[in-house]
């Protein structure tokens, strides 16, 4: 479906509305995990269920992992470590992060499971992983391109000791190894090496804390000791409460999100508190890179031209943001150039577009901002939000009602 956003600038009143976003997939994920991995029952409140963390249940469920759905409150009985399961198959879709930390954990489990995923997912980066559980001990055969999904993993039951892990290109491979690593039955050494942002790892580090486990951090992570269940409250989504945090940037608007804190564990919280100052200018977004669509939505309406460095990376992800980005952008008549790691945009009032969201979720959402205060914006495929925000549209539709009425 597409969807024609409402221009509403200028006509919007003063009140103040509170808005609902769902549970962080980020936190989902990893609570999902950890849960999975630990002894006992686990409760989770606020979980998020659109299709990623639907994605990553669903394949927990298939490695025979008990779990309960009530709402957005989910119970799992963990195996303590150690499938019961030896063999299985799963598919992790276009799921990022089951990508990364399914393969981890059933490379510590004494089994061989097949892991498949959607095509786009094919194209995404997982080598540094797949290498890193090569040398913990764990066996690989692929069935299409070496390093790439899909493929056959054999867990090890005497992993190494010490494992290095190259972080350049994601993360999600620290994490991952960290929260499996709790399987390997003794202490095990993880060594990053490369440059990546580390607040999603702080978040699994915490994480891991509050199911019992405390990482030794010195020129690298030491984990030792089992996860605990527990019951556990799992915050809005400041990915998706960005979006109505950028659309009062350039209307003038109050919108705020239920259950947000300037504490939050989660990243993008960054540029929230970004926005409270931001007129244009150069900013890196490597830290909260996620949001460089959300910037780029809103650019054109800031007082100096706006430039993004240092997100190389997210070319990589469910479509080259970068180029997503210009495209669009250009469609809309607004200048920008174009670099390797980001974009410059330049003030000016967009023309109508349609957008081309490229199956990309956080393209649809983003650019859904720029309508607001420029006429004849149409969302191509909005449905692809299901990703992260099932009923986005529906919330920002209803938002922008009451600012309005």
């Amino acid at each position: 479906m597409n969807y024609k956003v409402k221009t509403v600038y200028g006509k919007t009143n003063q009140n103040k509305i509170a808005v609902s976003v769902p549970g962080s997939k980020s936190i989902t994920a990893r609570a999902l995990l950890l849960a999975a991995v630990a002894e006992g029952t686990s409760t989770l409140f606020n979980a998020q269920f659109s299709d990623d963390c639907q994605t990553f249940l669903n394949c927990l469920k298939d490695l025979g992992i008990p779990a309960e759905v009530h709402g957005t409150t989910v119970k799992i009985t963990g195996c303590g470590g150690k499938l019961g399961k030896k063999e299985g198959r799963i598919n992790v879709g276009s799921a990022g992060t089951a990508a990364r930390f399914l393969p981890a954990f059933l490379a510590f489990q004494s089994g061989k499971y097949y892991l498949d995923c959607s095509a786009q997912m094919k194209t995404r980066p997982v080598a540094p992983l797949i290498s890193a559980l090569k040398s913990l001990g764990a066996k690989f055969t692929f069935h299409g391109e070496e390093n790439c999904y899909p493929f056959t993993i054999e867990g090890t039951s005497t992993p190494a000791s010490e494992v290095t892990v190259d972080i350049t290109k994601s993360s999600q491979f620290l994490s991952a190894l960290l929260i499996s690593a709790a399987c390997s039955g003794k202490p095990l050494k993880i060594r990053p090496c490369g440059s990546h942002g580390l607040d999603y790892v702080n978040m699994t580090l915490d994480m891991m804390w509050s199911f019992g486990i405390t990482v030794e951090e010195d020129d690298g992570y030491t984990i030792n000791g089992k996860y605990t269940a527990k019951k556990y409250d799992i915050e809005p989504d400041i990915s998706a409460a960005c979006y109505f945090y950028a659309a009062n940037k350039i209307l003038g608007t109050n919108i705020t999100v239920n259950g947000v804190l300037p504490h939050s564990m989660q990243g993008d919280i960054k540029f929230i508190k970004l926005l409270e100052s931001f007129d244009g200018g150069k900013v890196d977004m490597h830290e909260f890179s996620d949001q460089a669509l959300t910037l780029a939505a809103i650019a054109p309406y800031l007082k100096e031209p706006t430039e993004m460095c240092n997100v190389a990376h997210i070319r990589r992800q469910e479509c080259d943001r970068i180029s997503a980005m210009v495209y669009n952008l250009t469609a809309m008549g607004v200048k920008c150039d174009e670099r390797e790691d980001g974009v410059k945009i330049y003030p000016s009032q967009p023309k109508p577009a349609l957008i081309k969201t490229f199956g990309d979720h956080r393209v649809a959402m983003a650019f859904a901002l720029t309508g607001l205060r420029a006429d004849g914006i149409e969302i191509e495929n909005a449905e692809v939000c299901s990703k992260t925000f099932k009923n986005y549209f529906d919330v920002l539709t209803s938002a922008i009602s009451s600012l309005t009425e």
